[in-house]
């Protein structure tokens, strides 16, 4: 496992961080102890950062994760969650203001609760699950949190950006008031390399890259009967309705095609994609078992991604919105 410095911190961060939001049943049916073993084995591989949300399931992932961390003795483990912004529904974020988003009395109770279900005293890094661009107009977020900090309640501050809308955090990325950015970053969504990451690297701003995978898609395991294998509640079923499916399906083959020459799986060219950018601190990854840790970690190993690739898959870049 490779480490990298996380912003303007001292912490040496994993380059590989454990994704919660599966641990909390959206992607479909998970059990709590395989869960824990997973997480337990992904921490003796060397992950040590774990990111979980509020919204994971009404709390059940910051739940796993607070009874696996309970078991674990080994190195430090860092913990990230988040804070759920009022009155915003799902794929909500066009047009919305950040005022009385998230009102000190809030932010406190779910920071409160959070601590509770992941079994702590402290929050290495708390974010924001919404990035609302004109927070740099009105502090009022800011100041809840930074009360948060000054009482050993969190430690670092962070926020994670709209779905395909990496450029909302340019402008916060210069001003430093933040330790950290969560943005999709992967073969298909490879805008944030433009603007956002550049503007970060003024501040040594931390860039935690979600989705490397695309939601599963940069897998390359996908194929024609996959969609009808998804139960109704899993997410995926509900993103891929319609021709979104074989649209899909059609691209990664594509991009097989061109990764072939140079990696053997396309999962390996995804997850070495999101991990190439200096500007990235760590990639969150979605595991479900063992096997899925030894994959993703087995990419952490400090070789450099193909020049030339790099170059071929900026055709393929592809902005979609099937996250919500």
């Amino acid at each position: 496992m490779q480490y990298r410095t996380f912003g303007r911190t001292n912490w040496q961060i994993s380059e590989i961080t454990f994704g919660g939001w599966q641990l909390g049943g959206t992607w479909g049916k998970v059990d709590e102890k395989d869960s824990i073993d997973t997480l337990l084995y992904a921490f003796e591989k060397g992950i040590n950062l774990v990111d979980t949300a509020v919204a994971y399931g009404n709390g059940q992932s910051e739940i796993t994760i607070g009874k696996a961390l309970k078991q674990w003795y080994g190195n430090p483990i860092y913990t990230a969650t988040k804070v759920s912004p009022l009155d915003v529904n799902a794929g909500q974020d066009s047009g919305l203001s950040i005022k009385g988003r998230y009102p000190q009395k809030h932010v406190r109770a779910q920071v409160e609760a959070s601590l509770q279900r992941l079994q702590l005293e402290c929050i290495d890094l708390l974010q924001l699950h919404l990035w609302i661009e004109d927070g740099l107009d009105d502090l009022e977020w800011l100041e809840g949190l930074v009360k948060l900090v000054d009482e050993g309640k969190v430690r670092q501050l962070g926020v994670s950006l709209p779905d395909i809308r990496p450029d909302t955090g340019v402008l916060l990325a210069k001003t430093g008031l933040v330790t950290s950015q969560q943005v999709i970053y992967n073969i298909f969504e490879q805008e944030p390399a433009v603007n956002l990451f550049r503007a970060g690297e003024q501040t040594s701003t931390a860039f935690i890259a979600r989705v490397p995978f695309d939601s599963g898609a940069l897998t390359g395991t996908w194929t024609s009967k996959t969609f009808n294998e998804w139960d109704a509640t899993d997410k995926r079923h509900q993103m891929y309705q319609g021709d979104r499916f074989k649209n899909t399906l059609d691209r990664v083959e594509s991009l097989k095609a061109v990764c072939s020459n140079y990696y053997p799986e396309l999962a390996e060219a995804a997850l070495r994609f999101s991990l190439q950018d200096p500007a990235v601190s760590t990639v969150a990854c979605g595991m479900r078992n063992r096997a899925e840790v030894d994959l993703n970690t087995a990419y952490s190993d400090g070789q450099q991604f193909p020049k030339q690739l790099l170059t071929d898959l900026k055709a393929h870049a592809w902005k979609h919105q099937f996250y919500f």
